[in-house]
């Protein structure tokens, strides 16, 4: 290398070494380590991560510790106390699982690793998304619509139950059963709970039961599972074999936090099996108690309406007459109406014969009659004729002094006297000789006899 002023100057590789060096920092092990983690940590999003397990391992403080392998490489993981609490199994060597994980670095011995923080068995994601597409069609078709949901029989004369008889839920129900009703009839409808299948068989023992109708309430049960486990209750044609039901269903598959379509279309919908029993049946014990309060209670309704009825009974007692001395009173009472009776018909003959008496009195003989008639009747035609003869001689003086002014006031005598009555042809009396006309016929009336003539003239003078 050339240098200003044209000396070549020779650099040697390790002076150049120890330039760089004393530039950059010394780290330790730890510093080096804990850089790695956070850089991964920062760099590698949370994600999902198939693979084999191997080496698992469950450690006192209950962390999982273990291998993820394929056909070429492999990883450690770990899954603490705090999130392996809630997965729905616990792997083993060999299983095909799904982990959604932080990639990160363990420090202490610079090992790469996962965080685990959910598993799933391999493929249940691809289950979900099919679970969940199912799920939005049947509701869409509203056979999860919480009207449609009925109520529980209080008293159920009868239970079914379709599950496996090996199922451990079967002894789950049956215990819970004995324990709060026993002796309640309980009729199974056997299937298969899961494997090939499954779905349709179940799907047929619930429209068997519901077409047999022997209960009263149907109860769909399996135990615990995977999502793989459980899928037969996810089936369509069971969702749609409950919401059928002519009987409510109740649903107790699985766990508390596993949901199958079964639950969203039964009437109601328990966490477990035993849950499932228990919301069907009574309890004895409180049935019970509720009769015997029933029965205090009526007990004591009873004593009090026997009393009331014995003090009823008490003051009718008080009221009621001895036969015999009622006989006495009626006798008695017999006795004061014959005598008042007797009292009665003598007075009223008594009296009827002082009234025939004075009836006899004023009953003449009738000549007697006759003679007192003929005497009134000669009084009123003596009467009669004196007013006849007096209203006769008044109407004869009438009449006269009438006869005398109709005479006075006749025309006939005015004629007598020489007067005449001129008339026109209508008969209308003239009265002024401005009324006729040169020409006019008319009549003239005398005392005896008229005449008819012509006007020539006529003058008011």
């Amino acid at each position: 290398m050339n240098q200003a002023g044209g000396e070549p100057v020779i650099l040697r590789a390790m002076d150049l070494l120890d330039d760089i060096s004393g530039s950059l920092p010394v780290l330790t092990v730890s510093e080096l380590n804990r850089m790695a983690r956070r850089a991964l940590e920062s760099q590698l999003p949370l994600l999902w991560v198939e693979g084999e397990v191997s080496n698992f391992m469950r450690a006192a403080s209950g962390h999982w510790y273990f291998s993820l392998k394929d056909a070429s490489a492999q990883v450690r993981c770990v899954m603490f106390r705090g999130r392996n609490q809630f997965a729905d199994f616990t792997p083993v060597n060999g299983d095909h699982v799904e982990i959604r994980a932080l990639p990160s670095l363990y420090e202490a011995r610079g090992e790469f690793q996962l965080g685990a923080e959910a598993i799933r068995r391999a493929g249940a994601g691809r289950l979900y998304e099919a679970f969940l597409k199912l799920k939005s069609k049947l509701e869409a078709e509203g056979l999860f619509d919480p009207l449609k949901k009925r109520a529980l029989p209080r008293f159920p004369r009868r239970i079914g139950i379709v599950t496996s008889p090996q199922a451990a839920a079967l002894h789950d129900v049956l215990t819970a059963l004995a324990r709060r009703m026993p002796g309640l009839p309980v009729v199974l409808y056997p299937t298969p709970v899961q494997g090939t299948g499954a779905g349709a068989q179940i799907a047929a023992a619930i429209r068997t039961a519901g077409a047999r109708a022997e209960c009263d309430v149907l109860l769909v049960c399996r135990g615990g599972g995977s999502l793989e486990d459980l899928w037969a209750f996810n089936d369509e044609a069971v969702a749609r074999a409950i919401a059928a039901s002519p009987m409510p269903v109740v649903s107790g598959v699985g766990h508390e936090t596993d949901f199958t379509l079964a639950d969203f279309a039964a009437d109601l919908r328990a966490p477990t099996p035993t849950a499932a029993a228990e919301l069907a049946s009574p309890v004895r014990q409180e049935l019970l108690l509720q009769l015997d309060q029933l029965t205090r209670r009526l007990q004591h309704q009873l004593v009090r309406r026997q009393q009331a009825e014995m003090q009823r009974l008490d003051y009718l007692t008080r009221r009621l007459i001895h036969p015999a001395e009622q006989l006495q009173r009626r006798q008695t009472d017999l006795h004061q109406l014959a005598q008042r009776l007797r009292h009665a018909s003598g007075t009223r003959l008594t009296t009827e014969q002082l009234r025939l008496a004075r009836l006899n009195q004023r009953l003449v003989t009738p000549i007697h009659v006759i003679r007192r008639e003929q005497q009134r009747l000669d009084t009123l035609g003596m009467r009669a004729r004196r007013a006849v003869q007096g209203g006769f001689g008044q109407r004869q003086l009438n009449l006269d002094r009438f006869s005398s002014s109709l005479a006075h006031l006749n025309p006939e005598g005015v004629l007598a006297r020489g007067y005449s009555i001129v008339q026109m042809e209508s008969g209308a009396v003239v009265q002024d000789a401005a009324a006729l006309n040169a020409g006019d016929r008319i009549g003239i009336r005398f005392h005896r006899g008229q005449a008819r003539v012509t006007v020539d003239s006529t003058s008011t003078e």
